[in-house]
């Protein structure tokens, strides 16, 4: 790599355009005085998280700029994932450009012009998809998300004065709600090609000997420069460091790393909502193309090595009155900070999000992926639990419940809700939404309840079992212990509910909890159609996945399994362990005239689309391949010639 791309942000480059800047006139000149932005793409975000991304000539952008930002571009509804809504017979969708966030230059650092020996930009214009006159995708849907709540908590102050005093406002002194929003992306990184050593990252992680060392070599490099990229774009991280998972580097001979297997964690500050979705986008594209052109993998996934830790992204949120005046606000902040957690509107919100979050984690946890991180044992949250401190100056830091308190004595604006279920592949647009959403319900009962933050804070802390005005009687929802390890499974599963198993199960409450389907819907924020449309288009990358991706997996695992022992060189012991294992190798994959495996029943059931038959099979599929790993590697543990 030559020196000119090492030090190409130490160039005046341009990295972002601020929300604000978008007179034609001012853009015009601002881009003819950036000639190294040499495209535009309009990136619109469809049901399933994916960003579009066109390559549009800046002159051709400059020559019909009026109508690029006032009709953006049309494209083809089978470029996005918008399932029945963009269809076939109906399928125009127009990209329309948002100004009201940030703009970023996304550079290629590989493509260098030589005129002028900088690198070839692409402004990326965040964008709606607009789809007969109708926004239908992920930001459009946060959008509503965010007016629908701003407009509520205006209507629902001035309707109950009483609550603002309780925050030290008056309605009337209000100028703006905003709802701030925060996500801390991990991930892992190795060295291409290289295979992860089960064994190994097991032992690393169970004494903890990653878990915020120093890095080294070309990691120490690619989290440094990330970070300093970042910072070019306004992102201002705050913080990077080794996570739990890993192994140490190995070196070679001239001191050169050569096996890298690596967990990271990036953090940046909080920012408006929309702003800080798309900033996280953002982070995750200057993230991954640092990592490579340092000869590094980068991957997003939840839960990219089966037995060790996986990738999480919590999400923070909390929502700040801007006053006439200038000064801010933190409703979910009491006035006592000594005293009381959160102010009535902070309860509200907190009842809010976990009555209402079965409707809220099937656009949290929306892929088999993302399930195989949520396992009891590896600091994921699966129980509908939330820690806030054992009193109200010690800040929880239960790491094992879905939600925490972050409590600065003092900070109030800092105070927020985090919610520690996502995952990097989280479509975070569609989260936040749905998380607003489901605050807000609470907030409506918290506010208009009129109960003091005491009161509220009683009712939360309640037992199983225990009437509520709000809550349901059969669940708890307040633990200061390690939840894993203070309740079984048993337990857990009757206080706060049994987690769902799959992805289609996770999909199913929103039908079968009506009253909680509607909290999304209320203020026109997901409409019926597009939760059909995203349920039928999270259904499809599901059972795809399954049939295409997790059973050829499963496949190759079982013909891995061979008979080891051999007639001179075995025990009774081995022989019965292989019977067992045969037996299960054939009772997942091998048909016979009289069964089918559990394999050929699974795709069956997919191609009936019996998506409860399916859903029920792929977790007996998982709990036997379970079985069969452990079996095997017991039974390879006893072969002393291999």
């Amino acid at each position: 790599m030559s020196e000119n791309i090492l030090n190409i942000y130490e160039h005046s480059l341009l990295y972002v355009i601020p929300a604000g800047m978008y007179k034609v006139e001012e853009l015009h000149s601002l881009l003819r005085n950036h000639p190294e932005v040499r495209f535009v793409s309009f990136a619109g975000i469809d049901l399933r998280g994916n960003d579009t991304d066109e390559k549009i000539p800046v002159s051709v952008f400059l020559n019909d700029i009026e109508d690029f930002l006032s009709g953006g571009i049309q494209t083809d509804g089978s470029s996005v994932v918008l399932p029945g809504i963009a269809t076939l017979n109906d399928g125009k969708v127009d990209l329309v450009a948002d100004t009201s966030v940030n703009w970023y230059v996304d550079y290629n650092l590989e493509h260098v012009m030589s005129e002028n020996n900088l690198p070839v930009g692409t402004l990326r214009i965040p964008s709606f998809l607009v789809h007969n006159g109708r926004k239908v995708d992920s930001r459009s849907i946060l959008q509503r998300a965010i007016d629908n709540f701003k407009t509520e908590i205006v209507k629902l102050l001035r309707e109950n004065p009483q609550s603002a005093k309780d925050i030290g406002i008056s309605p009337d002194d209000i100028a703006e709600i905003r709802l701030t929003t925060a996500t801390e992306l991990e991930f892992w990184v190795k060295t291409p090609g290289d295979k992860a050593v089960l064994e190994e990252l097991s032992v690393s992680q169970a004494l903890q000997e990653q878990y915020w060392k120093r890095t080294k070599g070309a990691v120490r490099t690619a989290l440094e420069k990330s970070l300093m990229i970042l910072e070019k774009y306004g992102l201002n991280p705050e913080m990077g460091h080794k996570e739990v998972g890993g192994v140490k580097a190995r070196v070679e001979g001239g001191g050169v790393l050569n096996h890298i297997m690596e967990q990271l964690e990036i953090d940046w500050k909080f920012a408006q909502a929309m702003q800080a979705a798309d900033n996280e986008l953002m982070a995750r594209i200057l993230i991954k193309e640092t990592f490579r052109r340092h000869g590094l993998e980068v991957t997003f996934m939840a839960k990219p090595i089966e037995g060790v830790a996986g990738s999480g992204e919590h999400i923070h949120v909390n929502a700040v009155a801007k006053l006439k005046n200038g000064k801010m606000i933190n409703l979910f902040a009491p006035t006592d900070m000594k005293n009381d957690f959160l102010s009535p509107i902070g309860w509200g919100a907190l009842m809010g999000l976990l009555k209402n979050y079965e409707v809220v984690n099937p656009f949290i946890t929306s892929s088999n992926d993302a399930f195989n991180r949520l396992k009891p044992g590896f600091e994921a949250p699966t129980c509908i639990v939330a820690s806030i401190g054992k009193d109200a100056e010690t800040p929880s830091r239960n790491r094992t419940v879905l939600v925490g308190l972050i409590k600065d004595m003092e900070n109030p604006l800092s105070l927020r809700l985090e919610i520690r279920s996502p995952n990097p592949h989280t479509n975070t647009y569609l989260a936040v939404a749905s998380i607003f959403q489901a605050m807000l319900d609470g907030i409506k009962y918290a506010v208009r309840s009129g109960k003091a933050s005491k009161e509220l804070e009683k009712e939360f802390s309640k037992n199983a079992g225990d009437e509520s005005d709000y809550l349901e009687k059969d669940r708890a929802y307040r633990s200061e212990e390690d939840v894993f390890e203070y309740y079984d499974e048993e337990e857990r599963n009757r206080l706060f509910g049994t987690p769902p198993a799959t992805v289609w199960e996770n999909l199913s409450a929103i039908s079968k909890n009506p009253q909680k389907e509607s909290v999304l819907m209320q203020g026109g924020v997901f409409e019926r159609d597009i939760l059909n449309s995203y349920i039928k288009a999270i259904s499809l990358q599901w059972t795809m996945e399954l049939s295409e991706r997790i059973l050829h997996e499963n496949s190759e695992f079982i013909r891995s399994c061979k008979k080891l022992h051999d007639k001179e060189k075995y025990t009774d012991y081995d022989e019965m362990m292989w019977d067992k294992i045969d037996k299960l190798r054939h009772e997942l994959m091998k048909d016979s005239l009289e069964q089918k495996s559990l394999f050929t029943r699974i795709r069956n059931a997919i191609e009936e689309r019996e998506y409860e038959t399916v859903s029920k099979l792929q977790v007996e599929m998982a709990e036997k391949i379970t079985q069969l790993q452990k079996m095997y590697s017991i039974y390879k543990r006893n072969i002393m010639e291999l």
